[in-house]
Parts: structure tokens; C-alpha cells; sequence
């Protein structure tokens, strides 16, 4: 079956360790699957390369490079991350991934399409089945050069991290809150966005080569078209000045670069927990607003998302956003798991995605780096400066931090008696007590002295109080 764009071979190629197809089968399965969703998805058939020979009758003695030639000759490129894909002496890895990455590269689309909705996306779209390593995910990056953004098919709960089924026995014990059904629906959308970009820059080389060179236009003619030429080139880049604020800004910033923060689910399933995942979610959030190249909605107006199942799509047009994060918590003992997801608001593809396993004592330098991989999976600009406001830390005390985080949820939740702000002070002074550096446990108290104002407290008092701890 030809590809859907004439000259190449295939629209799809699976590549993948045969030995992770071994067993279960996953690999096979995925690509049925694949195929499935891809027919409810396009009018047309998508023609896909999935090799389930080992031996794929490539031997020693043949010539690999141009044997795979044609097979890479194709629109996507779908790798299957595993723990034992990024070997650098693999078949997969040297014949697949790396010549794929070169031959398109070298074409007329190269590696880099602008979607539909004007982002831009690759056509590497990884499909992950593990957690890498460290230094396999930066050998990675290094080769994708950026962040990984891959759709993820995982399955984690406390000391496990397999592939996700199609069938799973216990779907919300899964910490990643993802659903096989739901991340194939990704896979094909994302599919989808690729293929149309291609196709609608595949008519510019035509378009260009439909004007005869050998036609000469009469001297007056000529004079006439340079100068509307220059008018309308003049004309754009007027344009483009005064409306996007100068040459050397990104065009579409202020539209593509708002985002919402959703309240972080807490997986402890335990309430008493609410507030350290709701303290993660706002710090995060905090964060980001730093950063002045992003438009960031403030916390009063995404809590109304906590705890309740609403389509993306739908929380980012009442929001009047294009990029949503959202994420879990699960906190146990010393450590904590933090999962964090970048999802495109209009589209509800994921942009970018991580996991975080740390030691809950590193949780302040945590959020610091989560802010700044979001910020970069959006490409937004970050001064020195900024980063410098992101990646200090508030206080080094972890138990100060816990303390701090209960006070401060209390901002939300007290029912707004004076007993309720009396024991907000004492939990803050707790955190105080540990810390006394702890400028914003500082600034916290002032607040609730503030506060004290709606509650007969004299004026001197509060005031004084307020003036006091905030200087």
C-alpha cells in the first residue's frame, strides 16, 4: 500500500527490540490496535511498516543501509521506547532511529512540521513503555534535540513500572491516570496532525516550479511587480513589528504561550494529604508566573478543577487557554512521586510528560525544575534573571516547608473565624521556628495578621503585626 503523500514507501514505521515483543506480545498488539484507531481516524487507509521478524531476512552479508532504504522512506517515524532501546550498538537504534533521523532531515518536510494549529511538532514521535535511565533519556535528547515529548504507555504503582495493557484489571491503580484506549486515541491524533501539516506545504514546491523561466516580462511590467513586491514585503514586516513587539520576539507568543495549572490529584487517597499536593501544584504555579514570556491563570481560577473529571478541551476554552498542566502526588515516607503532564488544551495531545521519584527533602528543588521543563517544552523565553527567581529555593528546612504548606492551605479552607486564623498563626510559627530565613512563611503571617482586621482586633494590633512580619 503506497504512502498517502506520493514518493514515500510508507506513512508509518514501528521501530522497536524485538526482544521487548517477546512474551506478551506488546509490540504486535499495539501496532493492531494502531491500525484500528488509525482507520476511525482517517478516510483513507495509512500504510504502516511493522517488521515482526526478527530476522526481517537481513544477514550479515547484506547491504542493511540500502536494504532499509525504501522501508525508511516514510512520513513518521513511531520508536518503542524501552529500558533497552537507547543502545547505541543496536539495529534498531543505528539502522532505524538514527538513519531515519538523517534521511528526513535531508527531504523536502526535514524533521521539524508545523501543525495546523500553527506548533510545530516532529515526525519522531516516540511511544514510551519504560522509564529510561538517566543517561539513556539524555542520549536521547541529545539525538531529538530537546526534551523527550513521547505519548507514554506506562503502568506505575509503588515499585512497579511495566507496560500498560489494553485490559488492565486495576485501570485506576495506575498512578499515571492514563488509559491504553485513551493515549492510542493520542497516538493517531497526533498521527493525524503530522500528516496534514506535511500535506498542506506539499503543494508549495509545485506552486513554485509552475512559473516558466523562460518568460520575460516587458521592462514596465517588471518595474511594476518589483515595486508591489516591495510594497507588500515593506508591508509584512511593518506588520510584524508593531503587532508582535519587534523582530526578535516569537511570533504567536501571547496565544500559544497561556497556561493553566489544575490542581495535582493526590494519590495517598487520604485527605489529611490534600494540602502537600495542593502546595506542590501552587509553588509550581508560583513558579511560572516568574516568567514573564508566559500568561499564567491564577490558582482562584483553576481550583474549581479539583477533584472533578472535565474533558481538557473543555477546561482550556472556559479558561481561555492553550496549554493545560496537570499531575499527581504520592507521598510515601521519605519520598515522593510526582507526575507531571503539558497537554495541549485544543488538541488534548501531550506536549510534554515526566515522573519524578525524590526524596521528599528535595521537593523544593523539584518544583524549581518542573517549572523550568515546562517552560522549556512551551520554548517560552527565560531570562537569567528569572531562573535565577525560579531555582531559589524558599527554605532548605523540609519540615519548615511541611508546616508552611498547612498554614498556607488554610488561606482556602478556614472557614473564616478568628480561632481558625489563631491556629493558621501557630502552624506558621512552627514553620518559623524551624526556620527563620523562611521568608515566605514570614509574608504568610503578615497575611493572617491582615486578617485579623474582620474580627475586632485593634487596629494598631493588626496593622503593626502586618507591617512587622512583612518588612
Amino acid at each position: 500500500m503506497p504512502s498517502l503523500i506520493p514518493g514515500y514507501e510508507y506513512d508509518i514505521f514501528i521501530s522497536y527490540r524485538h526482544k521487548d515483543n517477546k512474551g506478551d506480545h506488546w509490540v504486535t498488539e499495539f501496532v493492531e490496535a494502531l491500525r484500528t484507531e488509525l482507520e476511525s481516524t482517517f478516510k483513507e487507509d495509512i500504510s504502516i511498516y511493522f517488521d515482526s521478524n526478527p530476522k526481517d531476512g537481513l544477514l550479515e552479508t547484506h547491504d542493511v543501509d540500502e536494504s532499509l532504504k525504501s522501508k525508511l522512506k516514510c512520513l513518521i517515524f513511531i520508536p518503542i521506547i524501552s529500558q533497552t532501546y537507547c543502545d547505541p550498538k543496536s539495529f534498531a537504534w543505528k539502522n532505524e532511529f538514527l538513519e531515519f533521523k538523517k534521511k528526513a532531515s535531508e527531504d523536502q518536510y526535514k524533521l521539524k512540521i508545523k501543525l495546523p494549529n500553527g506548533n510545530v511538532g516532529s515526525r519522531i514521535l516516540p511511544v514510551c513503555i519504560h522509564e529510561l535511565d538517566r543517561e539513556d533519556k539524555q542520549l536521547l535528547e541529545d539525538e531529538l534535540g530537546g526534551v523527550l515529548r513521547g505519548i507514554d504507555f506506562i503502568y506505575r504503582t509503588p515499585g512497579v513500572v511495566r507496560p500498560l495493557k489494553p485490559h488492565e484489571e486495576d485501570p485506576k491503580g495506575n498512578s499515571n491516570h492514563t488509559f491504553y484506549r485513551d493515549q492510542l486515541n493520542k497516538v493517531a491524533r497526533s498521527i493525524k496532525e503530522l500528516i496534514v501539516g506535511m500535506r498542506s506545504t506539499s503543494s508549495s514546491p509545485v506552486e513554485q516550479t509552475s512559473v516558466r523561466s523562460d518568460v520575460v516580462l516587458p521592462a514596465t511590467k517588471r518595474k511594476m511587480a518589483f515595486a508591489a513586491v516591495a510594497i507588500i514585503a515593506v508591508g509584512l514586516l511593518s506588520f510584524t513589528y508593531y503587532y508582535f513587539g519587534g523582530f526578535g520576539s516569537r511570533i504567536g507568543a501571547t496565544v500559544d504561550k497561556s497556561i493553566a495549572v489544575l490542581p495535582f490529584a493526590n494519590m495517598n487517597r487520604d485527605s489529611t494529604q490534600d494540602y502537600f499536593s495542593d502546595g506542590i501544584t501552587e509553588d509550581i504555579l508560583n513558579h511560572l508566573t516568574k516568567i514573564s514570556d508566559l500568561k499564567v491563570k491564577s490558582r482562584t481560577s483553576t481550583l474549581q478543577y479539583a477533584n472533578k473529571e472535565k474533558p481538557i478541551p473543555e477546561i482550556g476554552e472556559e479558561l481561555g487557554v492553550v496549554n493545560v498542566v496537570r499531575g499527581s502526588v504520592r507521598r510515601e515516607g521519605d519520598n515522593v512521586r510526582i507526575v507531571v503532564e503539558l497537554v495541549d488544551a485544543k488538541t488534548d495531545v501531550a506536549l510534554w510528560s515526566e515522573s519524578y521519584d525524590r526524596e521528599v527533602k528535595d521537593v523544593l528543588k523539584l518544583q524549581s525544575e518542573i517549572a523550568i521543563e515546562i517552560a522549556n517544552a512551551l520554548k517560552a523565553r527565560l531570562t537569567e534573571t528569572e531562573r535565577k527567581n525560579i531555582e531559589t529555593v524558599a527554605s532548605y528546612n523540609i519540615d519548615a516547608y511541611d508546616y508552611f504548606l498547612k498554614a498556607r492551605e488554610g488561606r482556602f479552607s478556614y472557614n473564616g473565624t478568628k480561632s481558625e486564623l489563631g491556629i493558621m498563626l501557630q502552624v506558621i510559627d512552627q514553620a518559623i521556628k524551624l526556620d527563620m530565613k523562611f521568608s515566605e512563611a514570614f509574608a504568610l503571617k503578615a497575611r493572617a495578621w491582615f486578617n485579623m482586621r474582620t474580627f475586632g482586633v485593634p487596629q494598631k494590633t493588626w496593622q503593626d503585626s502586618a507591617i512587622y512580619y512583612s518588612n
